[in-house]
This record gives C-alpha cells, structure tokens and sequence, in this order.
C-alpha cells in the first residue's frame, strides 16, 4: 500500500477510536437536595403592559429555608419583577436575600418560567444564582442549581438541587 493510504487509514482509526472514547464518557446528571423554601408575598403592584408584556411586581415579605447543609429565614427585602407575554407564559425575575441560622448572609437572584400547559399541568422552574461573603458558604457562589416551583396559599415555594 502507498503511504499516503496508510495515513489515511491510520487518521480514520484514530477517529473511530476518538468518536468511541468520548462516548463512553457520557456524563450522567446528579444533583442533591439543596433546600427547601417558602416565600411570603405582599399584594400584588400591577405596573401594566409595558414594551416587553404585562409586568407585575411580588413583594416578598419573608420565608423560610432548610436543607441538609443549610436553613434559614428569608429577609422582608426583594421581590419578583414578573413579566407576562402575550403568550401566558409568565418570565420570573427575582432577587431575595437569605440568611442562615448562624447569621450568613446569602443574595440570591433567579430567573425562570411559569407556564400552563394545555393538559392543566404547569412548567413553574427556577435557575438560583448565590452570593455570599461567608466562608462556610462560599460554595454556594460557583453552585448551579435548579428548583421546581407550586404555588402556596399566600406565597410560593420551591424544591432547589444543586447540580453536582
């Protein structure tokens, strides 16, 4: 065989062999409970249909928190600033402040989606973004995680993991 057919056969091996590595590393998804959370809300500031859809403002109120390596109370500062398209499906734009049982103090800011489906189910989840000064949760500040929302008499609450 010429050398340049060997090269070429070799290149074709070595991507066979490439393509079968890479998918065998398929990366499974884990997560663990983060916490649980409630969050009381004030009555609705109905701002009205703006350029971007309808937008109404929650006021949060307080809440409560707990989970395996955290729990806390929800501080009467924030709210969400929800805007509704045409649509129906409702974009969430929240900031709240948390602090722990030991007196840390973690901001949190999420975005996500409440929709309901035709079959009368609802899509209500949230993509929680943390920061925090304090040492023993400074593993909050590059954690990713996700909640699943359902609405509560008076308020909200959620189920957040944290995506190992």
């Amino acid at each position: 065989m010429k050398k340049s057919k060997l090269n070429f056969l070799a290149f074709i091996c070595f991507q066979l062999l490439f393509i079968q590595v890479i998918m065998a590393q398929k990366a499974e998804l884990k997560y663990e409970l983060l916490y649980e959370i409630e969050f009381t809300l004030d009555s609705i500031i109905d701002v009205g249909k703006t350029p971007l859809g309808k937008r109404v403002i929650y006021p949060v109120t307080g809440g409560v928190f707990e989970g395996p390596k955290l729990k806390g109370k929800v501080l009467p500062i924030g709210a969400d600033w929800l805007v509704e398209f045409e649509s129906g499906t409702r974009k969430l734009d929240v900031n709240v402040v948390l602090e722990t049982d030991d007196g840390a103090i973690i901001y949190v800011t999420y975005t996500g989606f409440y929709h309901s489906n035709d079959d009368g189910s609802v899509y209500f989840r949230i993509i929680p973004i943390f920061e925090t000064s304090s040492e023993k949760y400074k593993w909050l500040n590059h954690t990713i995680s996700v909640g699943i929302g359902r609405s509560k008499k008076g308020g909200v609450a959620y189920t957040v993991y944290a995506i190992k």
